[in-house]
Order: C-alpha cells, then sequence, then structure tokens
C-alpha cells in the first residue's frame, strides 16, 4: 500500500474493509429453502395433497455490516472510479443484507427488485420488456419440433458423469486441480459455481448441451472472475459477487453459452419460464400455481419444483410477492451483447478481456479503463477461448453490427426470403 498513490491506497484499505464486512451476507445461501421440502411437497402432490410449503428462515441482524458498509460509501470520493465503485457494491451489500434480516416476508420481494429490478421493465434501449422478452423464446421454443433435435440432445447424463467429465475439462485446461467439481443434495440450481468449486445437484439428469453449457457459464465466467479477482492487490472485492455485478454476471455467462454454441432453444425456454413465472407471482400467483405452471409447460415435477422454489426464495409462498433474480439472464445477456458490439465499433475490446479481470459491472469496466492502463489494476490472468482468440470474437461481432442493419419485415414477402 506505501508505493500506492494516495487515493489509491485509501481506496484500497476502504476495499479491504468492505470485503470483511460482507464476508457473512451469502445472499443466495440465506434466502434457499431448507433441504428436504421437495421431498415431502411431491409425495403430497402424487397422493392428491396440495399445500403450500413453509419454509422457515433463521433470524439475522447485520446492523453493524450495514453501519460499516455506510461508513465506507461516506469515506469513499465520488469522483474517483474507485470511489463510485465502492459507494455502488457498499449500498448494493447493504440491501442485501436487508433482505436478509426480512427473510420470510413480502419486504424481501421490494428489496429483490431494488437488486434485480422487475419482469415489467424495459430492456436497455427502450425496448420491449423482459417478460415480452421472455414470452417471445417460450413462444418459438414451443413451435419448434423437438423431431429435429439430434437423437445424442435426448440422452440424458447423470450429475456423477458429468461431475467426471467436467473435473477432467477443467483439470486439462488449467493443466492441474485449480477447480473441483463435486455433487450437492441440497442445491436449488443445478448448477453453481464459486472460484474453486462448482457444485452439481445430486440426483439431476443433465443433457449433453448442459455439459457444454455449464463449462463455458459456470466454470469459464463464475469461476474465472472469481479466479481473476483474487488476483487484484488492489480491489480483491472484484472476487466477491455483489449483488450489483449479478446482471452482468448472468449476462455475460449466457453470453458465453451463445458465442460459444453451447445453448439451445430449451434452455432460453427454461430461462424465459422463469421471468414468466416471477410476473405472475408478483401478479399473486401462489407457489401450487407457479409449480403447476411449470408442469404444464412440460417440465418433470422435480424440475418444476426447483423452478418454483427459485421465484419464491425468502418470500411468503402465498403470492403477491417474488424473488426476482431470475429475471436478469435475458436482460444481461442483452445488455452484454450490446456492450461487446459497442466495444468493436470503438476499437475498445480491450474492454472485453478486462471485463474478465473481476466480478464487475460494465460501466465499471470502462470507469477502470484508466485503472487498467496504469496498472493499478492487473488483467485477467485466466480467459475462456473465445475471449482470448480476439481474431475470432471480432470476426462474430462485426457480422452482428452489419447484420443488425437488415430489417426482416422490409424484405420478407408473403413469408418467404426472396432471393439475395
Amino acid at each position: 500500500m506505501d508505493s500506492l498513490a494516495p487515493e489509491i491506497a485509501h481506496h484500497a484499505a476502504l476495499d479491504a474493509r468492505m470485503v470483511e464486512a460482507v464476508k457473512d451476507i451469502r445472499l443466495l445461501a440465506l434466502v434457499s429453502w431448507p433441504a428436504g421440502q421437495e421431498m415431502h411437497y411431491l409425495a403430497d402432490y402424487a397422493r392428491g395433497i396440495v399445500r403450500l410449503p413453509q419454509p422457515t428462515y433463521p433470524k439475522l441482524d447485520f446492523s453493524t455490516a450495514r453501519a460499516e458498509l455506510d461508513a465506507i460509501a461516506r469515506a469513499a470520493d465520488p469522483a474517483h472510479p474507485l470511489g463510485v465503485y465502492l459507494i455502488d457494491s457498499a449500498r448494493s451489500w447493504s440491501i442485501a443484507a436487508s433482505l436478509c434480516e426480512n427473510l420470510g416476508t413480502t419486504t424481501v420481494g421490494d428489496l429483490s427488485m431494488q437488486l434485480f429490478g422487475r419482469p415489467d421493465e424495459c430492456l436497455p434501449g427502450e425496448g420491449p420488456t423482459t417478460r415480452d422478452a421472455a414470452r417471445h423464446f417460450i413462444s418459438i421454443a414451443d413451435e419448434l419440433d423437438h423431431e429435429l433435435m439430434a437423437p445424442a440432445e435426448h440422452v440424458t447424463i447423470s450429475a456423477t458423469a458429468l461431475q467426471l467429465q467436467l473435473q477432467r475439462e477443467l483439470d486439462d485446461y488449467f493443466d492441474g486441480r485449480v477447480i473441483d467439481v463435486v455433487l450437492d443434495p441440497d442445491l436449488i440450481a443445478k448448477a453453481a459455481a464459486g472460484a474453486t468449486r462448482i457444485r452439481l445437484r445430486f440426483g439431476a439428469a443433465f443433457s449433453d448441451y448442459d455439459r457444454h453449457q455449464l463449462l463455458q457459464h459456470e466454470a469459464f465466467v463464475h469461476s474465472l472472475t472469481a479466479l481473476n479477482g483474487r488476483q487484484q492487490p488492489v480491489l480483491p472485492s472484484l472476487a466477491l459477487s455483489s449483488p450489483r455485478i449479478t446482471a452482468t454476471q448472468e449476462g455475460l455467462a449466457t453470453f458465453a453459452e451463445q458465442i460459444t454454441g453451447s445453448i439451445d432453444i430449451g434452455r432460453m425456454k427454461r430461462i424465459s419460464l422463469r421471468i414468466e413465472a416471477v410476473a405472475m407471482a408478483l401478479n399473486g400467483a401462489d407457489f401450487v400455481e407457479v409449480f403447476r405452471y411449470f408442469l404444464d409447460a412440460g417440465q418433470k415435477p422435480e424440475d418444476s419444483f426447483a423452478s418454483a422454489q427459485r421465484v419464491f426464495r425468502g418470500v411468503p409462498t402465498a403470492g403477491g410477492t417474488a424473488f426476482t433474480k431470475d429475471i436478469v439472464y435475458l436482460r444481461g445477456l442483452l445488455g452484454v451483447h450490446t456492450f461487446f458490439r459497442w466495444a468493436l465499433r470503438e476499437r475498445k475490446l480491450q474492454l472485453c478481456r478486462w471485463l474478465f479481470a473481476g466480478k464487475m459491472t460494465l460501466a465499471d469496466v470502462q470507469r477502470f479503463e484508466p485503472l487498467f492502463a496504469a496498472g493499478v489494476l492487473q488483467p485477467a490472468r485466466w480467459l475462456p477461448h473465445w475471449v482470448a482468440r480476439a481474431n475470432g470474437l471480432a470476426g462474430m461481432l462485426a457480422f452482428s453490427l452489419f447484420a443488425n442493419r437488415i430489417r426482416l419485415d422490409r424484405i420478407v414477402a408473403d413469408g418467404h426470403v426472396p432471393d439475395l
């Protein structure tokens, strides 16, 4: 710290305080339901007994952490890029702390919307709403014939087999054991990633698309950005999953699936169904109605329960409120895609690599540009192959930029595209 410029050292010290203050604010872990809910609910449902789950949550007090976060925000310089980052991050963590203190109440839904937004908000560029986008993908997925899928796409992979496959691929990438792939029977999502561990839900069935998706999404975005963030001597909080970076992180991870061909329309439908389910819950649908919505959409009972559970994390199950985190996937994907195209147009593709140097927002990486250039912040040690190969990325983005200038509604006549 002694060799740093005074304003850098000042904010580095504040960042270290923030890392310490938020160490127990594990938002997604704390809002998750206790283990065993699924088994009892599905057993009752199969016998015709339908009742709302009533999960219990711990009583938490983060008042000391919130006071420290407020002090950090006050001490940060709002005119400095690091100060803006710290102020925004501290406020985000403080909202998350308040959310965790109110688990099981409708207040969680209100605070969730402050962190992640609502499904009826417009997408970037004053476009349609997130819910409109979700309905678009659901409609396309429903219209496609499943017989178009290759036979291999119907074959399921057990969690145990997938664990071994992912572990082998990650060990090859790092040339050693850096990330452990483990099975977790209590996981709500099918997979979750930290810096050095990827968890798979024990007993879940996966497809070959899932294998590629998990590698690109969980390992090469969520885990790599956490590992790279740990390499930052000045800003170690870049290794943490601050709530404010969720949209960019999930958007970047979903974009990684898209650009590597690891996403299929079924995955887009699952993401979109969750957004529609969040909207339903906010409009009054209870857990049972949301569970049946996923069943009617073709999901298995176990997957339908897990999907409905995501919507009602931390909130009452009677309807009228929701945990809205799942709406960020589409919003984040569109935001990241737009950012990458802008970076190519402005000859700033280096920003796309720096986005992997830790967990940050799209606005952060732009503000941090002079700090990366000056060596205050370190570039990413590990990059996914699709980012490291700049020529391929530039080629795809250049095509995307030009193709978006062609208006389908102006060239399609009578349902047919004329010869070009």
